[in-house]
């Protein structure tokens, strides 16, 4: 059942609270908790779905908001990848959920996968839950397009076989923490 909830609506640029405006409520497909339905929600919640009913995932493979905390001369800027999809307990897949331009959101999910954690996320997908750009993490190439081409659980367990997981190289970490800040702080219409 959809509700509606006052939310705070952030503008990352100015890193400040903006506006505290009504918002329709829906239930996250995979948590089952109320989210407000603003952005890319709509299309995160199609592509949740297409992961579980098409692609054969279970909801404890995949991770909704994952924290993402990186230091940047000093100062800390906190944010959340959309989607984590793990294999046999391993982060496999990142994913930008968007509702505009899947272009234009490929290079912050690669930083975002390179960058999270110690060892750079296999695969990166971006989707606006009708179509998908899947992506090579380590390389940055574009590996796959449309939803088909996006893993199933079977085939990102059988790839995960092939994949050995490696760190990003040291001397280009400070400019990729940069490069996901700039692109993550100009997302619109989010609740952090």
């Amino acid at each position: 059942m959809n509700q509606s909830r006052f939310v705070k609506i952030i503008d990352t640029n100015a890193r400040k609270t903006v506006k505290i405006k009504k918002i329709d409520m829906i239930e996250d497909y995979i948590t089952g908790k109320q989210i407000p339905n603003i952005g890319a929600e709509e299309n995160r919640q199609k592509f949740e779905s297409f992961l579980l009913e098409e692609k054969g995932f279970l909801k404890e493979d995949i991770k909704v908001d994952k924290q993402i905390s990186i230091d940047i001369k000093g100062e800390v800027y906190k944010s959340k990848i959309d989607l984590v999809i793990e294999v046999s307990g391993t982060s496999f897949m990142a994913v930008k959920c968007a509702a505009g331009s899947l272009g234009s959101r490929c290079r912050e999910i690669i930083s975002a996968a390179r960058i999270s954690q110690k060892y750079q996320i296999p695969y990166s997908v971006v989707t606006d839950g009708k179509t998908a750009i899947i992506l090579d993490t380590v390389t940055g190439k574009t590996i796959g397009k449309g939803l088909d081409a996006v893993l199933s659980k079977k085939q990102a367990e059988e790839q995960k076989e092939k994949t050995t997981p490696l760190p990003y190289p040291e001397k280009k970490y400070e400019r990729e923490k940069i490069i996901f800040r700039s692109y993550d702080s100009m997302d619109v219409n989010v609740v952090r």
